[in-house]
């Protein structure tokens, strides 16, 4: 069984122009040149936990680009090629020829055109994935996951709202949630509880944003105390394990997380064939 939170490579699709267009929830401006230094800093805390990182050069034709976790779901080896909404085809054939032809991997598609899955709507805990139902991802598409690794219990998740499932809901280390103190994230957590396979410890926090981390090789990422100061407290006092903080507002202003700016891949020593 692999261990979650283990990873060689990262990729990440750098910050366009076309950005600044992107539709906030808020109303507030993107302060493109500061989301391209966030964008950095992660990159190298990824590359200082021994993540080797694949920057893709910029894609002026997507503004979403940059959201390049949308496009694949990533274990063993083998690659689930996603269709994210909003017409974003070449981002998922840029994703697609980068994991084949730069790692190795082997990828396959959705072979259904009426099935829709958006892998930031996929959380995978280590034991069993979790699938949310909603505007991107549907029940077909969530099959052809379960149907891709029948090794693994696959539970799909109604979600309500306009977020996808990993901006709710992430994992912060092995077997541990994290989750925000929110009615409609509280009620998704209840929901993947009742069916899990599996127990599991969770971290409710008191901001929304904070929820959304990421745990590679040994160490959580979070969002800066800055961002979310009192979710900062509670990391620090609840986690016992090595841990670290980037800034993200830029992306935080459109809804989006840590989980959703950069694909992790633990590349196989064997070549997964089908």
């Amino acid at each position: 069984m692999p261990s979650v939170g283990r990873y060689t490579h990262a990729l990440v699709s750098r910050v366009p122009n076309s950005y600044q267009g992107a539709k906030t929830i808020d109303g507030s401006c993107i302060d493109l040149e500061r989301a391209r230094e966030q964008q950095e800093n992660l990159a190298q805390c990824l590359r200082g936990l021994d993540v080797d990182v694949l920057e893709l050069p910029p894609d002026e034709e997507s503004p979403n680009s940059v959201f390049i976790n949308d496009c694949a779901v990533i274990l063993q080896g083998l690659a689930l090629i996603c269709k994210p909404a909003g017409f974003r085809e070449n981002d998922v054939a840029t994703v697609r020829a980068v994991l084949k032809n730069e790692l190795g991997i082997t990828t396959v598609s959705l072979d259904s055109p009426t099935a829709l899955l958006n892998a930031s709507d996929v959380l995978f805990t280590g034991k069993e994935f979790f699938v949310g139902i909603g505007k991107e991802t549907n029940t077909e598409g969530a099959l052809i996951l379960a149907n891709t690794w029948p090794e693994y219990p696959c539970t799909p998740v109604k979600l309500e709202g306009s977020r996808r499932l990993k901006d709710r809901l992430t994992m912060a280390g092995s077997d541990i949630f994290s989750v925000s103190s929110g009615e409609t994230s509280q009620q998704l957590l209840k929901r993947i509880e009742r069916e899990a396979s599996h127990r599991y410890q969770t971290l409710t926090l008191p901001e929304e944003d904070a929820a959304n981390c990421l745990f590679v090789n040994g160490t959580l990422i979070h969002i800066d105390s800055s961002e979310a100061s009192e979710s900062a407290k509670l990391f620090a006092e609840r986690v016992d394990y090595p841990r670290t903080s980037v800034h993200l507002s830029e992306f935080q202003k459109t809804g989006r997380g840590l989980t959703s700016v950069c694909l992790l891949v633990k590349k196989s020593k064997t070549i997964r064939t089908l």
